[in-house]
């Protein structure tokens, strides 16, 4: 068995875990590790967790040492740092006028690097731009175009149910959602109603969708031909949560509320998205 330690370097960003040592290491210390872009400060979010070292595929790094004064110190120049650098950046954005927006400044705890975030509807040549940087700040450079997704994460804001967004504020990484989950719940599929501020399907389809899948396993379906107390019938409307079924009946084309229990499955129907559904919404889907 090994010791481990989480490590996040985003207040809402992905785990990723190291070899505390003999360190006495606790939740909410600040840890100086080694990481693919260079050396970097994390906050201990999971600490003291024994786990089995077979299953792990890449060995666990050791942590250099938990952060000191002078790190602390540090950590906040490199603040104003990124400050002055997101400044200069769109000064020279403008002076060779490129189309992209910038949405956040990284400068790496050692230095070694400056990472610029934008968005930009098409590819950027941005080329002479990192060369002007470079001379600025005298230290590597690095420009990375991120989605709607990643920029509302960054920039945070509240969502139509006035919360903070769930991408800042506790998803560490982002869950496929898709039209069919918006379908399968019985949602409208109006783009403003099941899009976030982002502009893409709202997170939050995904929290319930494990629940839906189940309930359509026991529900009859709209379209499905049922036998009820009154004689076949088709349903017209269900409500997944209630359990209520809206069937217009064979005999008088009346239309009668029964519950899922009270009615026999027939012939069973099957939740599809129409094909120009799909098209029209697909960008919805996107990062």
């Amino acid at each position: 068995m090994l010791k481990i330690i989480g490590v996040r370097f985003k207040s809402v960003g992905k785990v990723y875990y190291f070899d505390p040592q003999k360190n006495p290491v606790k939740q909410g210390d600040k840890v100086i590790v080694e990481t693919a872009r260079g050396v970097e400060c994390g906050e201990v979010v999971v600490a003291d967790r024994e786990i089995d070292e077979t299953k792990f595929n890449v060995p666990i790094k050791p942590i250099i040492r938990i952060a000191t004064e002078d790190d602390m110190n540090r950590i906040e120049r490199n603040k104003v740092k990124e400050k002055d650098a997101f400044k200069i950046c769109e000064e020279k954005i403008a002076a060779h006028k490129l189309n992209m927006n910038l949405i956040d400044v990284e400068c790496t705890f050692d230095n070694n690097k400056l990472l610029f975030y934008f968005t930009a509807e098409n590819r950027v040549d941005f080329r002479e731009l990192v060369k002007d940087l470079a001379s600025v700040f005298r230290t590597r450079i690095e420009l990375r175009q991120i989605g709607v997704r990643d920029e509302a994460k960054m920039l945070g804001g509240l969502g139509i149910c006035g919360q903070p967004f769930c991408c800042s504020r506790f998803l560490g990484e982002f869950q496929p959602v898709s039209i069919k989950m918006a379908k399968e719940q019985g949602l409208s599929l109006n783009p403003t109603k099941i899009s976030g501020t982002c502009g893409r399907l709202m997170c939050c389809l995904k929290y319930e969708q494990d629940a839906y899948e189940d309930l359509l396993k026991t529900t009859p379906k709209q379209g499905a031909i049922v036998k009820t107390t009154s004689g076949r019938g088709v349903v017209e409307e269900v409500n997944l949560i209630t359990g209520k079924l809206r069937v217009k009946l064979d005999s008088n084309d009346n239309i009668v509320t029964f519950d899922k229990k009270e009615v026999e499955v027939i012939k069973d129907s099957v939740i599809r998205v129409d094909k120009n559904e799909i098209k029209a919404l697909k960008s919805l889907e996107g990062q």
